[in-house]
């Protein structure tokens, strides 16, 4: 009898584990899924998103609350779609993500509206469509605005995204929420915005917001950061400007390794829990809580599947060239990130075990997945990159001319559904075009 690795801490709660298949999704193998679709190859379980989702909602059942799934994370319309059937709203930050929504059956005013570069036409439609809130990150945005509604003779909600100068303790490329951040208004110009919000033309004040980055693995940045959201609230309160909800963002981390971030329930609790306390001692009703959540709901939701091209064997480093690239995921190029690595069936005895570095075969030095990883490896074995639902195909582009993945989502019952086809060479070219100059006479 074949005796099964332990499942990688990334895969707990999810359906993806080890049977006499190998590495397996709701019980259809992993392999089965690469002979027949190709690699690179993202895979998603329907299950492990609605599960993920739903230990939010759960942990709001009874509050005055809305659960809004982050775009930027995975955008495919199958799983918006997925999504908004369970009640989700949705956080945006382009018109691109506000069409998606809407093309996947999501309703508009359940839509909020992020971002720091937000053009004239995008707040346009995002007014024309009904969105609920728009997130207004500077005041130069807060005067277009203004502006636009004013001429449309429309009243945008809207919310001020404050910057609360809190260190989130995580990668400095996906902290939003420091002084020093693109992100938001600066905390101590927000009342004298507010005030100017109340007064100016075509606004409707609605929330406060803030997000103070992303991959957060403890409690206190969060609890910190609503206290000084809290803080503003109630001197806004006696300015006589009435906040409606609190959009207290997302950035809970999930597990990509040992990390032990909170779980939804424990985190959503103790903010409820301290927000109540604050309505009580500040005599304000409570105010709706929005919340913006994406990798915590699709990231160990989906594996990226890849080949072993080749071995290539050295003095100092092992290099073993696999078929997925930066382009396919981006994360470890960028971040310096990590992904667990496993095979999907088990080692041959053919394998080799040496400390490998994963690369692809993309054209730079920065083109790797995993480095220095004791695994047993052969030439054409299929590896699953797990923790990639969020920020891989988002993230992924054509360099080098590469076609970009082909994406499928499993079912309950174990069917797959391919959701994004691969690409093809005429899908690269298909909005290029050669001047007449250039083309020779016919």
């Amino acid at each position: 009898m074949m005796s099964h690795p332990p499942k990688p801490a990334a895969l707990i709660d999810t359906p993806f584990s080890y049977d006499a298949s190998g590495l397996s999704c709701s019980g259809r193998s992993l392999a089965e899924l690469a002979k027949r679709h190709g690699t690179p190859l993202f895979v998603y379980s329907e299950t492990a998103i609605a599960d993920a989702y739903r230990r939010f909602s759960d942990a709001a059942a009874g509050e005055n609350s809305l659960i809004c799934y982050a775009l930027k994370a995975n955008p495919n319309i199958a799983v918006i779609r997925l999504l908004a059937r369970l009640g989700a709203g949705f956080d945006i930050v382009s018109l691109g993500e506000l069409q998606r929504v809407l093309a996947a059956g999501g309703r508009a005013d359940r839509v909020v509206f992020s971002g720091v570069g937000k053009r004239a036409e995008e707040i346009r439609a995002a007014l024309e469509a009904g969105i609920k809130c728009i997130n207004v990150e500077s005041e130069a945005e807060l005067h277009l605005i203004s502006q636009l509604a004013a001429d449309m003779g429309a009243v945008a909600p809207i919310s001020l995204r404050v910057n609360p100068d809190i260190d989130a303790q995580t990668h400095p490329y996906i902290s939003t929420g420091l002084r020093n951040n693109k992100f938001g208004i600066p905390m101590q110009d927000a009342l004298r915005l507010y005030r100017d919000a109340s007064r100016l033309p075509g606004l409707a004040v609605h929330g406060l917001d803030c997000h103070i980055g992303s991959q957060i693995t403890s409690l206190q940045p969060f609890l910190d950061s609503l206290d000084r959201v809290l803080e503003l609230a109630a001197t806004l309160h006696r300015e006589g400007i009435a906040i409606h909800h609190l959009d207290l963002g997302g950035g809970l981390g999930i597990r990509y390794a040992d990390e032990d971030p909170p779980t939804p329930g424990d985190m959503l609790r103790a903010l409820f829990r301290r927000i109540r306390q604050w309505s009580q001692s500040q005599g304000i009703a409570m105010p709706e809580v929005l919340f913006e959540f994406g990798r915590a709901i699709v990231g160990n939701a989906g594996v990226l599947l890849t080949r072993v091209e080749l071995l290539k064997p050295g003095l100092d480093h092992h290099f073993a060239v696999i078929d997925a690239a930066m382009n396919d995921l981006m994360r470890p190029a960028l971040y310096d990130a990590w992904h667990e690595v496993v095979r999907v069936l088990p080692p041959g005895a053919s394998s080799l075990r040496k400390r490998w570095d994963l690369v692809g075969p993309v054209c730079e030095s920065g083109d790797w997945i995993a480095r220095g990883r004791e695994i047993d490896l052969a030439a054409g074995d299929v590896l699953a990159i797990l923790s990639a639902g969020a920020y891989g195909m988002s993230m992924s582009s054509n360099y080098n001319s590469r076609p970009r993945a082909a994406e499928v989502l499993i079912d309950p019952e174990g069917g797959d559904h391919v959701i994004r086809r691969r690409e093809t060479f005429q899908d690269q070219i298909l909005a290029e075009r050669v001047p007449l100059h250039l083309l020779d006479p016919s």
